[in-house]
């Protein structure tokens, strides 16, 4: 069978936009990251070891394209210097190791940072097909065809009511597809991006998908992950304390007022925000929740705001947290947009890419430490917070004034 992945491209953008800025400040980074499945699997992982590394094999014999590169050209803020790392670029097979531990599947990537750093979105949705494959049928197509169709009605039915109401929506419901990295297969997120593109063309904003960005002519999406935030904890120079300032002056250095959405929840909304001056509110066009109670984190968000003399319906606020199209996402739209008359985008996933009947995997890959140092993320919802060195999870807790693990959402 063909390799799972064909394209360096197939890729979210933030991993480009991310390899840029430390390509630029902070090329000689050494970092691990490691794998994790948050939920229980029909069958054991370790199952799929021997069919990843075949394709972990392949994937590291890809390079971009020319027509790949300047497609990646066209986009304003990637710099021409980039753009020739890109060309030399290869994923090198030395920096990822795949392995057992009983029924356990255990990946690892050490390594350079700018060399390690990509694999997670190339081995997410390969070890996601992997596992899907063993358990597709003949129906699991046309069922989550079904659903898919049936979400998308349910979602026009709540967006025309609200259209049909005396005081209608100002600002438009938003749409973005960041179901990469625990899609079902390439196949079907291309048929759910063709599919939304045309029953909800006014909506449906773009994909986080380079690769099916490029494909299917639609807007690429992303910014910053939580890899970003995390890395100034153990940059040389830059005190713990200060990681997350340090973090947003090299985004706002390196793209000076491109990509401006901000994500909140490396070491949680509250100690997040402390930091988030002026300074930043102004520069940044708005912020990113992934973590916690959505609406709860949007009034603390606006409360800050106002507390800056900054009128929050002026900024963006985007939730990619676990969302339904047809549910929680017309939950938060009706309450932001149509009672209260703000800006808001929604980054849709695994309930659009992976709606399967057997269930996806709740899988990630994520930084662990960093020239030698560990890091960790300290999310707004409880477990989900990253860490596998319980001395420093502490005294970041301390050294940031968040002294307990956060109510679930």
């Amino acid at each position: 069978m063909p390799a799972l992945v064909q394209s360096l491209l197939e890729t979210d953008l933030y991993k480009l936009t991310m390899q840029q800025a430390m390509l630029h400040q902070m090329p000689a980074n050494t970092a691990r990251y490691v794998f994790a499945c948050r939920n229980t699997p029909a069958f054991p992982l370790a199952q799929l070891a021997d069919e990843l590394n075949t394709e972990l094999d392949a994937l590291c014999t890809l390079r971009f394209t020319q027509q790949e590169l300047a497609f990646v050209r066209a986009l304003l803020f990637m710099k021409p210097d980039y753009i020739e790392f890109l060309r030399l670029f290869q994923l090198n097979r030395d920096f990822i190791q795949v392995r057992t531990e009983g029924e356990r599947l255990v990946i690892e990537a050490e390594g350079p940072q700018l060399h390690v750093m990509p694999f997670e979105l190339y081995v997410l949705p390969t070890v996601q097909a992997l596992y899907q494959r063993r358990l597709s049928t003949p129906d699991t197509v046309p069922e989550m065809r079904r659903r898919l169709h049936a979400m998308i009605d349910r979602a026009q039915e709540r967006l025309a009511a609200m259209a049909r109401s005396p005081q209608p929506p100002r600002h438009p419901f938003s749409l973005f597809d960041f179901g990469l990295r625990r899609r079902y297969s390439a196949a079907w997120q291309q048929e759910v991006l063709q599919t939304l593109r045309e029953r909800l063309p006014e909506q449906f904003k773009g994909t986080s998908n380079l690769h099916l960005a490029r494909q299917l002519g639609l807007t690429p999406i992303g910014t910053m992950a939580h890899e970003w935030l995390q890395t100034f904890q153990a940059m040389p120079g830059v005190q713990l304390r200060q990681s997350l300032v340090a973090a947003l002056e090299a985004w706002v250095r390196e793209y000076r007022g491109d990509l401006g959405i901000a994500l909140t929840d490396v070491v949680t909304t509250p100690a997040f925000l402390r930091d988030f001056d002026l300074y930043f509110a102004k520069l940044f066009d708005g912020l990113r929740h992934d973590s916690g109670d959505p609406l709860a984190w949007a009034a603390e968000v606006d409360a800050h705001y106002r507390r800056l003399g900054i009128d929050p319906r002026t900024k963006r606020k985007v939730f990619s947290d676990g969302l339904r199209l047809d549910t929680t996402a017309m939950d938060i739209y009706e309450a932001l947009c149509w009672r209260d008359d703000q800006v808001v985008g929604f980054g849709i996933g695994t309930a659009l890419t992976n709606d399967s009947p057997h269930g996806a995997l709740n899988i990630v890959m994520k930084l662990l430490s960093c020239n030698g140092l560990p890091t960790a993320k300290l999310s707004d919802a409880e477990g989900k917070t990253v860490c596998e060195d319980a001395r420093f999870l502490r005294y970041l807790r301390h050294t940031f004034g968040v002294d307990s693990e956060p109510t679930p959402a």
